[in-house]
């Protein structure tokens, strides 16, 4: 199922079962969406995420960023990272998409894609640190992309295009019962970078 994303209602439910998925066309005008990819891109520390997966240590040609209100510690991949503390401009993004989704977090994963050959294979935000069903926050910037999701158990496909300065909201049992991923293409030449604003359970 293929959805225009322009013509999306934010408080329509993109998914048609087992969860929660809301998307909203760009949530900033031109100038200010268009800043602050620029000072993600000169600012954040990027560096190459390295992933275990079957006893293999894989480095990325995408890279990534982990930040939060403390320190978390964060494990996926098998890989462990610890937050570094809020940026200015992402506390500005953060309150900004807390406004948007009505939801609150302290930690975001920030991943940076040079180029469309570049992607996320299927996966669900579902690690052990995250709190259960809580809701995952996904704001684009740069390079339109196309966005997939998967049920887990008929394998209906859902599919979007995430825009520059959109955001897309994840909530409820989406990650139980779906999987979701970031397909290359030879066709998008330009960078996209993606937070992830989440939720740590703190115990």
């Amino acid at each position: 199922m293929d959805l225009f994303t322009s013509q999306i209602n934010p408080d329509l439910n993109l998914l048609p079962n087992d969860g929660i998925v809301n998307y909203f066309s760009p949530i900033m005008n031109q100038t200010r969406t268009d800043h602050y990819f620029q000072k993600l891109w000169e600012t954040i520390p990027w560096e190459q995420d390295i992933v275990h997966l079957f006893g293999k240590r894989i480095v990325t040609k995408r890279k990534v960023a982990w930040y939060g209100s403390e320190p978390f510690e964060y494990t996926y991949s098998n890989s462990t990272k610890k937050a570094l503390l809020w940026t200015n401009e992402l506390l500005e993004l953060k309150e900004l998409v807390e406004k948007q989704a009505k939801e609150t977090f302290n930690s975001c994963l920030l991943n940076l894609y040079h180029s469309g050959e570049e992607g996320m294979g299927w996966h669900s935000d579902d690690e052990k640190e995250l709190k259960p069903n809580g809701a995952i926050a996904s704001l684009s910037f740069g390079a339109e992309r196309k966005f997939v999701f998967k049920h887990k158990d008929t394998k209906r496909k859902i599919e979007l295009v995430l825009e520059h300065g959109s955001l897309l909201v994840m909530k409820g049992t989406t990650q139980k019962y779906w999987h979701h991923r970031l397909p290359p293409t030879k066709k998008v030449h330009k960078p996209r970078i993606n937070l992830t604003f989440r939720s740590i359970e703190i115990i």
